[in-house]
């Protein structure tokens, strides 16, 4: 961690979904040397997708050109940066040069839609995974997947479980132990319902029916 700081850009738009993003930050900007930034096409707060709650980005994207990391949320506002050819040009130029491109939730869908999963395992939200095999990508349920500098997350909670295991790597076990005794994340939810795997059926088939993280129908 000697020398330059470790950037992560952490990329913004309106409606995304704030755990996707917060969680995430909350992990790996407690790496030592970490700088942490937000971004998106122009600077200022971008509305997450409960409406009452903003991030500032700090920089346009045009301003962060070599992050280590670099991390793309999802949220129901994914959709409409599908075809966002700015972001789009901003993801391919910078996963040239980063350590690590990383996604949480729908998240994985900009990626694809770059073209930076073809042919690669990759995760989503699971109301997602179809069209993330779409895309070209290889689509599983795992709660995080990590395939060569590409690490993806399922959907939102699973950014914290990405995140960890990501400062595992880059710091180590002990850091990343450490970081978790920190935040006391020690994950015991009242209900076995995570996943459509465990949850009742008539969950799955009414959130199937009833999701905001339903994506644009493309060409």
């Amino acid at each position: 961690m000697a020398g330059s700081p470790l950037q992560i850009a952490i990329v913004l738009y309106d409606r995304f979904t704030a755990l996707d993003a917060v969680g995430p930050y909350e992990m790996l900007s407690r790496i030592p040397g970490a700088e942490t930034v937000f971004v998106a096409e122009q600077a200022g707060p971008l509305r997450a997708d409960t409406g009452c709650l903003s991030l500032i980005a700090d920089r346009r994207l045009d301003e962060v050109t070599r992050p280590d990391i670099v991390l793309v949320p999802g949220g129901p506002g994914q959709s409409d940066q599908m075809d966002n050819e700015r972001l789009m040009d901003w993801l391919r130029a910078v996963d040239t040069t980063s350590t690590w491109t990383t996604s949480v939730c729908t998240g994985s869908l900009l990626l694809a839609s770059a073209g930076l999963l073809h042919g690669r395992r990759a995760t989503s939200h699971w109301l997602a995974l179809d069209e993330l095999a779409g895309l070209g990508a290889h689509s599983t349920s795992e709660r995080v997947v990590i395939d060569g500098k590409y690490v993806t997350a399922a959907g939102v909670s699973s950014g914290i479980d990405m995140a960890l295991r990501l400062t595992g790597i880059i710091a180590g076990d002990e850091q990343a132990m450490t970081i978790q005794l920190a935040t006391e994340y020690d994950p015991q939810p009242p209900y076995d319902a995570g996943s459509p795997a465990t949850a009742p059926a008539h969950l799955v088939e009414k959130g199937r029916a009833t999701s905001r993280f339903r994506t644009a129908a493309r060409p």
